[in-house]
């Protein structure tokens, strides 16, 4: 199986970046032309049921997500690589961890979900579920998640992105995949070096909510809050977030 990806840089530090819920390959705005492509290479990859991979269907599980990314790296003679993952990427780097610990160098998590169950009050599993049916509970979604406080010609960008490059099917999977993980006790301990940015406007997976999910469970991980962003640093804040990253990649 060929798998497409989206290629910036061509340095000896393979990073592999997994995108969001909402995201695609192509979808981290101006995040990727603020990379050191001397020192890495990025491998932007979709999952199935988006971008470049919307007519490949498949289960949208964790574990298919985490065997596409190593196949993809197989393909590449890739043996060793580092993790990005944005919210749901979160769950799916560290399902990589899970399956290929040896092959993981560093892990990075943007505003990300674990290992765990995402709980959900009523309100909340309805705006969820609801939204692969449901532009407008998109937009909630976008909205409420970077604080109620960036343009609504931004915020519908994003909606429009996730309707152009997911199918139905895929999204809907995706959300499944990220909100009902439970595999925390396979990894919970692991020593690899791992860095969580949550966002300081991001009411759902900011700091209080990483400080449950990742920092008990991994000796090696550390937080930095990104001030001035939600949950969509790179865009709201991507040459921080790129600075951020990468002093922690090459440190």
């Amino acid at each position: 199986m060929s798998i497409p990806q989206i290629t910036v840089g061509h340095g000896p530090h393979h990073v592999y970046v997994l995108h969001g819920w909402f995201g695609s390959a192509d979808g981290w705005g101006l995040f990727p032309t603020y990379l050191d492509g001397e020192q890495f290479t990025y491998h932007f990859f979709d999952n199935r049921g988006y971008g470049a991979r919307m007519d490949e269907r498949g289960d949208y599980s964790l574990d298919e997500v985490a065997g596409d990314v190593m196949a993809l790296a197989d393909s590449q003679g890739v043996q060793t690589f580092s993790l990005i993952g944005h919210s749901m990427g979160g769950a799916e780097v560290l399902r990589v961890l899970a399956k290929a610990p040896g092959r993981v160098r560093k892990i990075v998590g943007i505003t990300p979900v674990g290992a765990s169950p995402t709980p959900f009050d009523q309100a909340g599993h309805d705006l969820f579920y609801g939204a692969p049916d449901n532009r407008d509970l998109r937009f909630g979604i976008i909205d409420f998640t970077t604080g109620n406080r960036n343009t609504a010609t931004w915020v519908n960008s994003v909606v429009e992105h996730s309707l152009s490059h997911s199918t139905v099917e895929g999204f809907r999977g995706a959300l499944v995949a990220w909100a009902t993980p439970d595999f925390l006790a396979e990894i919970a301990g692991d020593e690899h070096e791992m860095l969580v940015i949550p966002g300081e406007h991001d009411p759902a997976l900011g700091e209080a909510a990483v400080r449950q999910t990742w920092e008990p469970h991994f000796p090696n991980c550390r937080i930095e809050v990104m001030p001035n962003a939600g949950h969509y640093p790179m865009f709201e804040t991507p040459v921080q977030l790129a600075t951020v990253i990468e002093r922690f990649l090459a440190d």
